[in-house]
């Protein structure tokens, strides 16, 4: 059962349902391609078997630990909107917990790069009244996301 089901007040509801942006795969899928280029240029006759083999499993393994890294983000990271109040859950093991009530939420804005735009994540800072603000980096769809907020 997955924490925001845990603590779902009675009458609460989730409205939004969102984790960090698909985004975190890139460096991992970037040093994949990089040995499957090694591998190619093997193929092709342009290095030797012996560099071959000595260039691509080092690279490989760390894009796998960066994927694999980036996986556990995504599932140990869950982020919603109810009709009562905005919650944040990070972690496994260690857990970080964020919760803002829909009446304290003062203000949402929303940053987002050039490559944010046309991947559709970026970063959401929600603004409450005495409680701070919180900043939830790299998130997945983040103008769908204020826009199911009140306060947009």
């Amino acid at each position: 059962m997955s924490y925001l089901r845990k603590v779902l007040q009675p009458g609460e509801t989730i409205l939004y349902r969102t984790t960090f942006s698909w985004t975190l795969y890139i460096p991992g899928i970037l040093l994949l391609l990089l040995v499957i280029a090694v591998f190619a240029t093997f193929e092709l006759g342009l290095i030797s078997q012996r560099w071959a083999i000595v260039l691509a499993p080092i690279p490989a393994l760390i894009a796998l630990a960066l994927l694999a890294r980036a996986w556990f983000q995504r599932w140990t990271t869950e982020i919603a909107i109810t009709n009562r109040r905005i919650i944040l859950k990070r972690g496994f093991i260690r857990r970080h917990t964020i919760e803002m009530n829909m009446d304290k939420v003062e203000s949402v804005d929303v940053d987002q790069s050039l490559l944010g735009r046309l991947f559709n994540y970026g970063n959401i800072t929600v603004r409450g009244t005495g409680e701070g603000f919180e900043r939830l980096r790299m998130i997945d769809a983040p103008l769908k996301f204020r826009s199911q907020l009140p306060a947009s």
